[in-house]
């Protein structure tokens, strides 16, 4: 079988489909692919090209790559010539999965803004901090999310755009068909002139302080991220015996879109992937298991996957075997852990399919290390090797802090021991929004320090071990502890809290929290029940506790004040079963 270094060099050697050059990133030498495109208005452009082929199917509706530019073309032109939107300023988005979010984010990018994708889950409060913070000039929402706004409006200074409006808006706001009208004569060009390194979005990904921190992206980072899945899946197939040929062919490729597009899976693999390959996306609005098997049979789906716990309900689900899923190419997920029974299981109900396995993080725009064909079915607990572009190193936890290894990161730890991972790549962020601190803390001479403890094998494949940052992963929505026991410590009766992540066999994890009471409390007040309906609009729904233990002795801690965690979830919860 041939090599991992074989597939490598056969792919990337001269006249290879990922041919690499080098190039300076911030001042640090670089590996880039040198045919690739570089900005988000290069795969528009590209897209543009793919015609009448449909690109997004939405229901009945069906939305044209044509159209689909066309669209987002008269936005960008309405943004810069009517709204004096101008290159460098952020445009938000907050909605659900529509058409319309594609069409606001390309025509955003084409205008030169820097896209700033809000997660549509968030409370008003959320919302309001994330257009804040980014200063977001304009806000391109549906109705559901205007609606939630709607008390906070008048305190931003922004113009709102409501999408799929069916009754009336918000005060000041205009329907987002109005920008379709055209551009007033004189307007300004577009798209406007993009370099590689311009800023090109803010995904808002939650820190242990508890307040979201915005990931700055680069043009370069989003518009590379197909590249890197593309290599991944070709270096697994060619070491399954697959040609170069055979691999260039042109597929149909039809991805059922379970996840949202805020999410960086969303958009920089499937939305951005499937623009530049002429790929069709077929949009969930609110996923369910059973709808997903009517869709993959009716739209003659190729691949789905989102987070691994999709996979796992859509293979286990009672009805599996009476859908047609023989269009089914492949499966792949990311963005959670996968284990190995996910690649068995997917052997035994879709024989023949290729499974594919990515890690990444919203700082590393998605994919760094990928894993699919032979590479997975050899390492089944592995998320892969990393892509050719990225380099990957494992560090003591504590390096980086002293100045000698302030440049590089610190010195890498023999092959197989554990420690923090690092990532360094043309994928990597520019930095944090405003957050000079957090970005010198997080990233150092290209690398960047991923918070996850990994080891990397003698052939160079990664294995996450656990997760350095405390955070739980809920159906791969990333859960930050601290946010969620800040609005805890709001409550009233609540001294104290320790939030900890409860076992689910569906969604790997569910929130659960452990309240010390003060004293003279009504024990009705810290039930399960209460503390939900207390947290219910302060946070996004999915953080919200499932389970609260109220307690009136002190919760567990070290000598230094550190919540002992491990105890907690040793007396509250049941051993894991073998």
């Amino acid at each position: 079988m041939t090599t991992l270094a074989q597939a490598r060099d056969a792919l990337t050697g001269p006249g290879g489909p990922f041919e690499m050059d080098t190039v300076a990133i911030r001042g640090v030498p670089t590996r880039v692919w040198r045919h690739a495109p570089t900005t988000l208005a290069d795969i528009a452009e590209v897209s543009r090209g793919h015609g009448d082929a449909p690109f997004l199917i939405y229901g009945e509706e069906r939305l044209s790559f044509a159209d689909h530019h066309a669209w987002a073309l008269r936005f960008a032109r309405h943004l810069a010539a009517d709204l004096g939107v101008a290159k460098g300023d952020r445009v938000a988005i907050a909605m659900r999965n529509h058409p319309e979010w594609s069409v606001a984010f390309f025509g955003a990018a084409l205008a030169g803004a820097v896209v700033v994708p809000l997660n549509a889950w968030w409370s008003a409060d959320e919302l309001a901090y994330g257009l804040r913070d980014s200063g977001a000039r304009v806000l391109v929402a549906d109705p559901q999310r205007a609606e939630r706004l709607a008390g906070v409006l008048p305190g931003l200074d922004l113009t709102l755009l409501v999408a799929r409006a069916t009754g009336p808006l918000p005060q000041g706001a205009r329907p987002f068909e109005q920008a379709q009208t055209g551009p007033r004569p004189g307007a300004p060009a577009v798209p406007v002139a993009l370099d590689p390194e311009d800023p090109a979005t803010i995904f808002y990904t939650s820190g242990t302080t508890g307040r979201p921190k915005g990931a700055l992206g680069s043009h370069r980072n989003i518009a590379g991220n197909p590249v890197n899945i593309a290599y991944g899946v070709f270096s697994g197939a060619l070491r399954a015996g697959r040609t170069l040929q055979e691999l260039a062919a042109p597929q149909p490729r039809v991805t059922l879109l379970s996840v949202p597009f805020f999410h960086a899976t969303g958009c920089h693999s499937v939305l951005v992937g499937s623009a530049l390959q002429g790929g069709t996306v077929v949009l969930m609005h609110k996923w369910d298991a059973e709808q997903a098997l009517r869709l993959i049979e009716r739209e003659r789906v190729t691949g789905f996957g989102g987070v691994p716990t999709m996979a796992w309900q859509v293979l286990d689900h009672p009805r599996f075997a009476d859908y047609d899923t023989s269009s089914l190419t492949g499966v792949s997920y990311g963005g959670a852990p996968a284990a190995p029974a996910l690649l068995r299981t997917i052997g035994e109900r879709l024989p023949q399919r290729t499974a594919g396995n990515g890690y990444g993080l919203t700082e590393t725009s998605s994919v760094t290390t990928y894993n699919s064909g032979a590479n997975y079915a050899e390492h089944p607990d592995s998320v892969g090797p990393p892509v050719a572009v990225c380099d990957v190193k494992v560090v003591d936890p504590g390096a980086g802090a002293d100045a000698a290894d302030a440049a590089d990161g610190g010195e890498p730890l023999p092959n197989g021991q554990v420690g923090e991972l690092l990532i360094k790549g043309p994928n990597v962020i520019k930095g944090y929004w405003n957050r000079p601190e957090a970005t010198a803390a997080a990233f150092t001479g290209g690398w960047f320090r991923s918070g996850d403890l990994a080891r990397i094998d003698d052939d160079g494949f990664v294995y996450i071990v656990d997760r350095a940052k405390d955070m739980l992963i809920r159906g791969g929505e990333n859960v930050y502890c601290a946010e969620v026991e800040a609005a805890l410590h709001e409550h009233p009766a609540i001294d104290d809290c320790a939030v900890i992540g409860i076992p689910d066999p569906v969604l790997g994890e569910q929130v659960g929290a452990v309240v010390h009471t003060r004293p003279g409390t009504d024990p009705a007040d810290v039930t399960t029940e209460a503390v939900r309906a207390f947290l219910d609009g302060r946070i996004a729904a999915f953080k919200i506790p499932v389970r609260v233990w109220a307690r009136t002795g002190e919760l567990p801690r070290n000598a230094n004040g550190k919540l002992l965690k491990t105890r907690l979830r040793d007396e509250l919860l049941p051993p894991p079963t073998a």
